[in-house]
C-alpha cells in the first residue's frame, strides 16, 4: 500500500465515522473532503470541484424541481385521495394501492418528498379504516425505497452509477433498464408487507401539540358541523343566472352561500362565492345556517334545490381550496361599531364570517346583526388566496395564526393537467433519447415555469442542496481512490474473498458490501464509492460491467434495515411509532430477499 493510498483511506475512514455519527452534518463533511483532498496533491482543486459541472448533478437538481411541480399542482395528493376512495376500508386493498401509487410517483420524483406528502394521507387513511398507522407507515417507506429501483431517474444512486459507466467509456443505462428489476421487487415487497406488518407495533401515535389550531378544532368550537349543508341547483331554479349580491338569501332565508362546487373539464372545482358570482344550473351550494331553527328542507323547496349528503365533501375536507382563518378586531379598526353586513366582508375581502367570539366565548346564532367590538375574534371562510391577502391588512383586521392545514395546501392546484403534460414530455424525451437527459429535465423545468406550475423561488427552495453537495464532495474520493490504486485493491479483495470463478458470488458480495455501507453513510455516497469497485471487478473478470453496476444501484436503494439507513425511514419512524428493532426485524429479511432476486435476475437480463 502506497503512502498516498493510506492517506486517502484515512480520510475515507474519518468521513465514514463522521457520516455515521452525523457530526458534523453530511454536506459539511463533503465540503471538508473537497478542501482536504487537494492539499494531499493527489488531485487538484479543479478536479475536487469538478462535480459542480457534472451533468448528472444538474439533472438531479432539475428532477427536484419537477418533483416540486407535481407537489404544488397536487398530483400526489389527488392520487392519495383517490386511493382512500378505492380502498373502501379494506386494509389489504389499502396496502396494495398505497404501495403501488407511492412506487409509481417515486419513479419520477424524490422518494423522500413522496413520503413527506403521503404521511398525512396515510394518517387519514388509518383513521378512516380504524387501524394503527404503524400497519401502513412501514409499507409506505418500503414502497418509496423500492421506487428507486424502477427508473433511471428515480433516485440519485442510479444516476451516479449511470455516470460512472459513461466515464469509463461505456453506454449508460436506459430510462427503463431498471424497471424489469423494480417491478418484481415491488410485487415481492407487497406480498412481504402483507405478512410483515403483523410484526409491527399496533400502538396508535401520540398527538403532539403544535401550538397551532386545526380546522377540526374550529368546527367543534363554533358548532359548524350542525350548520353546513350541500344543495344542488336544479333546472328551473330561480337562482340560475343570478348574481349572489342580488339574492340576499342571508336576510330572506337565514342562510349564507360560502362556497360553490362547479363541474369543469378536469372534474369538480370550487368557485369563490363573491358578490359578482353568477349561479349556474348544476352548481352545488355549500350553505351555512345562522340558526338551528332554520328549516333547510323549506329552503330547498323555495329555491328548487336538491339536498345532497355532506359525506367527505364538507368544507373541512376540501382544505386544498377552501380555508378558514381567525382574525381579531384591533383598536385601530374602522369596523368597530359596524355589523358584519355593514362591514361588507364578502365584497371587501372575498370572505364570509361564519363565527364570532367575544371574551373567548363563541356566539350562538346569527352573527350578521352583531356589532363588532374591540378584541372580537371572527372566524372567516373562503379561498386561501383571499385569506393570505389579509396578512397585509394592518388597520382593520389582525390575522391570528393560520391552521396547520395551510402547510399542505397546493398553491397551483388548477395547473394539474399542465404538470402531467410536462412530465409526459420529459419522460418521452428521456426514453427516446431525443436530447440528453439533463437537457430534457431542464426543458421540463422551463415548461413548468411557463405554465405557472412553479415559480423561481419555489424552484430554488425545492432543490435539496445538501444531497447535491454530498454527491459533489464524494466524487473526488472516487477519483483519488482510482488514482492511488484503491479501487483496484478493493476489487481484488472482493474477488479474493468470494472467488474469481463464480460471478454470481461476486454480485452477491457487491450487494452485501453496498448494503452494509448504506447502514452508515447515505446511499448516494455509497454508490459513488462502490460503482468504480464494481466496474474494476468486472474488468478483472473480463465480464460485462452492466450486471455489476446494476447490482450496486439496486443494493444502494435497499436501505430497509435501520431507521437511519435512509431519510425515508427516519420520516416514518415517529408517525408509525416504530423502534430500531422494528426496522431490523422487517428490513433484514427483506434485504436478503431483494439480494436473492437481484443476484438471480440481473445476469439473466444483463448477461456476463
Amino acid at each position: 500500500m502506497t503512502t498516498d493510498l493510506a492517506i486517502v483511506l484515512a480520510f475515507l475512514a474519518a468521513a465514514i465515522v463522521m457520516f455515521a455519527l452525523n457530526r458534523p452534518r453530511m454536506d459539511a463533511v463533503a465540503v471538508m473532503i473537497m478542501v482536504a483532498l487537494p492539499l494531499t496533491g493527489i488531485i487538484s482543486v479543479t478536479e475536487a470541484l469538478a462535480g459542480f459541472a457534472d451533468p448528472n448533478v444538474i439533472l438531479i437538481a432539475a428532477l427536484f424541481v419537477i418533483g416540486e411541480g407535481l407537489v404544488r399542482t397536487g398530483v400526489a395528493q389527488r392520487l392519495g385521495d383517490a386511493l382512500v376512495r378505492r380502498a373502501r376500508g379494506d386494509e389489504t386493498r389499502l396496502l396494495v394501492l398505497l404501495m403501488v401509487i407511492v412506487a409509481g410517483i417515486g419513479s419520477v420524483m424524490s422518494s423522500t418528498g413522496v413520503v413527506a406528502i403521503f404521511i398525512p394521507v396515510v394518517l387519514r387513511m388509518a383513521r378512516s379504516a380504524g387501524t394503527s398507522p404503524g400497519q401502513l407507515m412501514m409499507p409506505l417507506s418500503v414502497a418509496a425505497l423500492v421506487s428507486g429501483m424502477t427508473t433511471l431517474v428515480a433516485t440519485p444512486p442510479n444516476l451516479v452509477v449511470h455516470a460512472e459507466l459513461i466515464r469509463h467509456g461505456f453506454e449508460g443505462f436506459g430510462f427503463f433498464d431498471f424497471t424489469p428489476f423494480g417491478l418484481p421487487i415491488l410485487g415481492l415487497a407487497i406480498l412481504y408487507m402483507m405478512v410483515a406488518r403483523r410484526w409491527l407495533s399496533a400502538r396508535h401515535p401520540v398527538a403532539v401539540p403544535s401550538g397551532r389550531p386545526r380546522l377540526a378544532d374550529w368546527v367543534a368550537q363554533y358548532d359548524l358541523a350542525e350548520r353546513e349543508y350541500r344543495l344542488r341547483v336544479r333546472p328551473g331554479s330561480p337562482l340560475v343566472g343570478r348574481r349572489l349580491e342580488g339574492l340576499d338569501m342571508r336576510a330572506t332565508s337565514g342562510v349564507n352561500i360560502v362556497a360553490i362546487e362547479r363541474s369543469s373539464r378536469i372534474g369538480e372545482r370550487f368557485v369563490a362565492a363573491t358578490a359578482a358570482t353568477v349561479l349556474n344550473d348544476g352548481d352545488v351550494l355549500h350553505l351555512d345556517l345562522f340558526a338551528p331553527t332554520i328549516d333547510i328542507d323549506a329552503v330547498a323547496r323555495r329555491y328548487h334545490l336538491e339536498r345532497l349528503p355532506l359525506g367527505d365533501q364538507s368544507l373541512a375536507d376540501r382544505r386544498q381550496t377552501i380555508g378558514m382563518a381567525e382574525v381579531m378586531v384591533p383598536q385601530t379598526s374602522t369596523l368597530i361599531g359596524k355589523t358584519v353586513v355593514e362591514a361588507r366582508f364578502r365584497t371587501t375581502y372575498g370572505l364570509h364570517v361564519i363565527g364570532l367570539k367575544r371574551g373567548g366565548t363563541p356566539h350562538k346564532g346569527s352573527v350578521l346583526d352583531r356589532h363588532l367590538g374591540l378584541g372580537d375574534t371572527l372566524l372567516l371562510i373562503g379561498p386561501w388566496k383571499a385569506i393570505r391577502r389579509l396578512q397585509g391588512e394592518s388597520q382593520d383586521l389582525f390575522l391570528l395564526p393560520l391552521p396547520i392545514e395551510v402547510d399542505a395546501v397546493m398553491p397551483a392546484a388548477a395547473r394539474t393537467p399542465y404538470a402531467l403534460a410536462v412530465l409526459a414530455v420529459v419522460v418521452v424525451l428521456m426514453v427516446g433519447g431525443v436530447v440528453p437527459n439533463v437537457q430534457a429535465a431542464l426543458f421540463g423545468c422551463l415548461l413548468l415555469g411557463l405554465f405557472r406550475c412553479i415559480d423561481f423561488n419555489a424552484a430554488y427552495r425545492s432543490i435539496h442542496w445538501q444531497s447535491l453537495v454530498l454527491i459533489v464532495g464524494m466524487l473526488p474520493f472516487a477519483l483519488a481512490l482510482q488514482r492511488t490504486g484503491g479501487v483496484e485493491l478493493a476489487a481484488g479483495l472482493l474477488l479474493d474473498s468470494v472467488g474469481r470463478t463464480n460471478p454470481h458470488a461476486v454480485l452477491a458480495g457487491l450487494f452485501v458490501v453496498t448494503a452494509g455501507l448504506g447502514l452508515f453513510i447515505s446511499n448516494t455516497a455509497t454508490a459513488v464509492l462502490m460503482a468504480p469497485v464494481a466496474l474494476a471487478a468486472a474488468s478483472d473478470l473480463g465480464a460485462s460491467p452492466y450486471p455489476f453496476a446494476m447490482v450496486v444501484a439496486l443494493a444502494a436503494s435497499a436501505a430497509f434495515m435501520t431507521p437511519v439507513s435512509s431519510p425515508v425511514n427516519t420520516l416514518v419512524m415517529g408517525p408509525g411509532r416504530y423502534t430500531f428493532r422494528d426496522f431490523v426485524r422487517v428490513g433484514v429479511p427483506f434485504t436478503v430477499l431483494v439480494m436473492g432476486v437481484s443476484v438471480g435476475l440481473v445476469p439473466w437480463l444483463f448477461p456476463f
